[in-house]
């Protein structure tokens, strides 16, 4: 059975957001799960195995006692392409045109047929189960939201229902922290958000010069409780329920 969506200690539920998180450096990967235990909240994570701040790959062995921990606290994952592929365009023979960040063609621009595409994506299943022993649920997202309709359609052959986010969804935490300062960030995302909205940030982020989770994710979670939101993962989005 799913788990109930958390709601604001003392107040009725105004509504349910839905909390997601894309690896990345992972520089921030400790400090989110503690903050999500601390306010008792379950998010979804989408995985792609990226070079972190440690040295390794966040779906290295090394990063298995962190995957382990919030399978056991409850959290849901899916799929976010193995070597972070980005979607390029669709190509006239049906096939995809694709750029991997990492893996052995880092870079390079390939031509994948939606098997490949689906392959890719299972990539992250497979061991996502081997250093958990738990399995992926059936939703992904494209690195950068890029999809494409032959994008989208390898996805679905492929079992998985593509998981985007909603305007006031975006964290902005791949903004120029100059530009967008942490507090403008945290009141755009308590104005903006509205019920059923999926938001989504990242487990750290290399560019970002002040970085956003250490001020803003508390506070969020904090703000939306005391508006009255709840908090679920996918598992219980109207879009994703089994």
């Amino acid at each position: 059975m799913a788990a109930a969506p958390v709601m604001a200690a003392g107040a009725s539920c105004q509504g349910t957001l839905y909390l997601t998180f894309d690896t990345g450096s992972q520089s921030q990967a400790e400090l989110i799960a503690a903050v999500l235990k601390r306010q008792d909240v379950r998010a979804t994570f989408f995985l792609a195995n990226e070079k972190t701040v440690r040295g390794d790959y966040s779906l290295d062995p090394s990063w298995a006692p962190y995957w382990k921990a919030r399978v056991a606290e409850g959290h849901a994952f899916g799929t976010h392409t193995f070597d972070h592929v980005y979607a390029v365009r669709d190509l006239p023979d049906g096939r995809i045109e694709v750029k991997p960040q990492f893996g052995p063609n880092a870079g390079r621009k390939q031509a994948w047929t939606a098997q490949q595409y689906c392959g890719e994506l299972r990539r992250v299943g497979e061991r996502f189960t081997q250093l958990t022993g738990a399995a992926l649920d059936p939703f992904w997202r494209a690195p950068g939201g890029k999809l494409t309709p032959q994008v989208k359609a390898a996805g679905q052959a492929c079992g998985y229902r593509h998981a985007g986010w909603a305007p006031a969804g975006f964290s902005g935490d791949e903004l120029s922290s100059d530009a967008w300062p942490n507090d403008k960030l945290l009141q755009r995302a308590l104005a903006g958000l509205k019920d059923g909205d999926i938001f989504m940030a990242h487990l750290g982020i290399w560019s970002r010069k002040d970085p956003w989770a250490p001020a803003v994710l508390e506070p969020l979670i904090v703000g939306l409780k005391q508006k009255g939101f709840c908090f679920a993962t996918l598992r219980d989005h109207p879009d994703f329920r089994q």
